[in-house]
């Protein structure tokens, strides 16, 4: 059951993501001087009125930190053990810190399966809208211990643009090791912070460089995709450095201390949440210029039809998210299918049936 609060609604929603390479020193140990002053701009952000989440990179490297694996074994093992002993010192620290300002925060361990499904997605969805209407700060983290391979999110990342996204926060905020983005890479004299990002995503491939930082899995190229998908469905990112003592409160006074890619318009959460399922489609959809043409049009609006249906591949269940492309193989969108893929491909190229993908459920990319 989901809860609806005037009291959360009413309240500005941030979701900040802060980096391994934030709130670890050079050794790779935890910065707890960092990690203080950060919870402390996390406490003045909800005393002035904001509902925070905080997504936390750092278990893996706490875990390192607090033992070393004395034997042998594979990097994933590896990975596991060492989240399932940083992530219990990790949220020790949080929690010591919090207290300190009489604030209480929980611990949300995520996988990528918990956003595909939609019921688990809804469930995750109350116990945040639950945590925020008793004034609890949410503390979010993937669940490295059962996250492997297909499980993997890319990084925390994208977990802090689902939250954002399940969250319909006004902002994202994520912290990083540098400035925000540079027109070349951030150690170069020459090279220069870029304030302001427009969301096109072929006006930013030429310039982003795709290093990855020291600890973590992420790179630039990664929050830039995230913060693209977010500005289509309303939403805010800056990227800024979070070893500026300063940096929440600029953003939370509409200054911009690092790069800023703007929120474009608004969809409905089903949307939202269609939004961050690219690449966990049940199947896909081909479909003839004809179609494709309707679909992208700003005059009509039109929902997917089998007469415009070439061919149809993989197995799906009626709600399932499916793949639509051309004859050339070009992604055209995503959308929840009407009917099985079993029914569906007894009816390609008919006219008069009800359409595979009813409109409200497309997403299209234009």
């Amino acid at each position: 059951m989901l809860i609806h609060d005037t009291k959360v609604n009413r309240l500005k929603t941030i979701v900040v993501k802060v980096g391994t390479n934030v709130i670890s020193t050079p050794e790779g140990m935890i910065d707890h001087a960092l990690l203080k002053a950060l919870v402390n701009q996390l406490v003045n952000l909800k005393a002035s009125g904001y509902s925070v989440i905080l997504v936390s990179s750092g278990a893996v490297g706490a875990g390192k930190a607090a033992m070393r694996i004395p034997y042998r074994t594979n990097k994933v093992v590896q990975r596991q053990v060492y989240s399932a002993v940083g992530q219990i010192k990790l949220m020790n620290f949080y929690d010591n810190l919090f207290n300190e300002s009489d604030l209480h925060c929980a611990q949300i361990l995520a996988t990528k399966e918990d956003f595909r499904d939609r019921n688990h997605y809804l469930n995750m969805k109350s116990c945040f809208k639950g945590l925020l209407r008793d004034e609890i700060i949410p503390i979010v983290n993937e669940n490295d211990v059962t996250s492997v391979t297909e499980l993997m999110f890319t990084d925390n990342d994208e977990l802090a643009g689902l939250i954002a996204s399940m969250l319909n926060a006004e902002k994202l905020v994520i912290l990083t090791n540098v400035d925000g983005v540079f027109n070349g890479h951030p150690d170069d004299s020459e090279s220069q912070l870029i304030k302001e990002i427009d969301p096109d995503p072929e006006k930013v491939k030429s310039f982003i460089t795709p290093v990855k930082s020291s600890f973590g899995r992420g790179g630039m190229l990664t929050k830039i995709a995230i913060a693209q998908k977010l500005s289509k469905i309303g939403i805010s990112t800056y990227i800024a450095n979070g070893k500026n003592p300063e940096v929440l409160s600029d953003i939370a006074a509409e200054k911009n201390p690092g790069t800023l890619i703007r929120s474009s318009k608004k969809l409905s959460n089903l949307k939202k949440w269609m939004a961050f399922q690219e690449g966990g489609e049940a199947g896909t959809v081909i479909i003839n210029e004809g179609a494709k043409a309707a679909l992208r049009s700003h005059d009509l609006v039109s929902s997917l039809l089998f007469v415009g249906i070439v061919n149809i591949e993989g197995d799906f269940k009626k709600h399932d998210i499916i793949r639509i492309i051309d004859e050339k193989n070009q992604n055209v969108g995503i959308g929840l299918a009407g009917i099985s893929s079993e029914k569906a491909k007894k009816l390609i190229g008919k006219k008069g049936e009800k359409p595979l993908i009813h409109y409200n459920y497309l997403l299209i990319n234009n």
